[in-house]
Order: C-alpha cells, then sequence, then structure tokens
C-alpha cells in the first residue's frame, strides 16, 4: 500500500510541474522531499513553493509550518490538492 500511495505522490508531483511549466515557470521537483514543499516554480515574475497533497489537505501543524516558511515578497505559497479521478488539483495559498 506505501508503494501505491508513494507511487501516487510523485505522480501528482509530476503533474502540477506540468501545470506551472504550461505557464512559464521552470520548475524542479525535491526529490523524497521531507521539506515543507515538494515543487518550487521560478518565473520571470515570483516564485512559487507548492506542497502537493492527494485527496487530502495538509495538518495544522504542515500548514502552521507553510505559513512560517521564510520566503521573499515575491514568492507564493501554494497546495496542490489533487483529488481522485479529478484533472486539476484544488489551489490553496497560505500567507
Amino acid at each position: 500500500m506505501l508503494k501505491n500511495a508513494k507511487a501516487k505522490g510523485r505522480r501528482n508531483e509530476r503533474r502540477s510541474a506540468k501545470i506551472l511549466e504550461g505557464a512559464g515557470y521552470r520548475t524542479t521537483l525535491s526529490a523524497a522531499s521531507l521539506g515543507c514543499f515538494d515543487l518550487v516554480g521560478i518565473s520571470s515574475a515570483d516564485v512559487v513553493l507548492v506542497q502537493v497533497k492527494s485527496n487530502c489537505w495538509p495538518g495544522v501543524a504542515e500548514i502552521e509550518a507553510i505559513r512560517m516558511f521564510p520566503c521573499p515578497s515575491n514568492t507564493r505559497k501554494l497546495v496542490h490538492r489533487w483529488d481522485d479521478r479529478i484533472k486539476l488539483p484544488i489551489v490553496k495559498e497560505y500567507k
């Protein structure tokens, strides 16, 4: 079961990266990330840090870590939630 969950997570991270790349960002995935964010997207205008979730939102402690993460003013902190059988993620921004 854990192997399938990891595969689903990686697949959703790649899906989020493709969306950002389509919007003009250069992206990098944080392989086996144990930090706040799974994906970094950089454009000429801003930077996005993305936590990718499958079928659930981050817990209270994880949201607090995202909010408290220090970053420049032109950085957006996002969560992409991928629900099963849905073509696009639900996106929340945290400040």
